[in-house]
């Protein structure tokens, strides 16, 4: 559903930030990419959405070279969830999830009735429909994050690309929306998600790629690549992985110098 082939990109006065990223997102696949702070993961995720065109290489969105389709057909395939919202305006929740059917208007064009039970139909899928006439703004975290994933949802675009979908929630909520995700993965969605808590690629990944100065150091399915070894090379501090008495793997930082 979404192919990454040898991206590089840097800017005009800079050095390479992106180096030769290569990746792979089926149908059902949630990739996690995990990596430090200013390593790269924002400016990938820009490429594939299309904002920053490659130096070198392509992304393809089910088969499709991104570079050669019209921002509208990119959002017919591609959605983006970030990790917060930058809306001011006291819009509703189902107005924001409404949002999501632009790339389907033609010009000039408002929402139809159809556009607004595709809206209803995606914030009935991840049980927020109690939320439609809630003010954005007014919602909790959480529910802000659900409903920018309704938007998402409301594109009908089958791959997502979350940016840290997990970012300032509650443990409750984190769990809530990473739930979201593996159901969505079920459904046949393809996701790409970004994320700086290591255990949620043991949850709900079933691919990792691990991110350092630019380029891909490791990849594959998370109990290969989720490593003592790889995760203490990654953010570069000591990090021991260990499996609970429930056989769940979890990432403990090891507080000694």
């Amino acid at each position: 559903m979404l192919e990454v082939r040898d991206v590089c990109f840097h800017y005009r006065s800079g050095s390479s930030i992106l180096k030769n990223i290569s990746f792979q997102v089926r149908q059902g696949d949630i990739l996690c990419i995990l990596g430090p702070n200013g390593t790269g993961k924002t400016t990938l995720l820009r490429c594939l959405l299309g904002l920053l065109p490659p130096k070198s290489g392509s992304v393809l969105v089910e088969g499709r070279d991104c570079s050669k389709l019209s921002a509208r057909e990119r959002a017919r395939r591609l959605a983006y969830v970030p990790q917060s919202s930058g809306l001011t305006f006291p819009y509703e929740a189902g107005e924001v999830v409404l949002m999501g059917r632009i790339a389907h208007l033609k010009g000039g064009t408002a929402p139809g009735r159809k556009d607004r039970e595709t809206a209803r139909e995606a914030m009935g899928m991840l049980g927020i429909l109690s939320l439609e006439r809630r003010l954005f703004q007014e919602l909790s975290g959480g529910e802000r994050q659900l409903v920018l994933i309704a938007r998402a949802l409301a594109q009908q675009a089958k791959v997502l690309v979350m940016d840290e979908p997990t970012a300032n929630l509650d443990y409750g909520n984190q769990v809530k929306t990473l739930r979201v995700a593996k159901n969505l993965a079920g459904r046949g969605y393809g996701i790409c998600m970004t994320s700086h808590f290591p255990d949620h690629a043991f949850w709900v990944c079933n691919t990792t790629a691990l991110m350092r100065d630019g380029f891909l150091f490791a990849r594959g399915p998370p109990e290969q690549t989720i490593t003592s070894e790889n995760l203490s090379e990654l953010y570069r501090t000591p990090v021991r992985v260990s499996t609970v008495d429930t056989g769940q793997k979890v990432c403990i930082p090891r507080m000694e110098e």
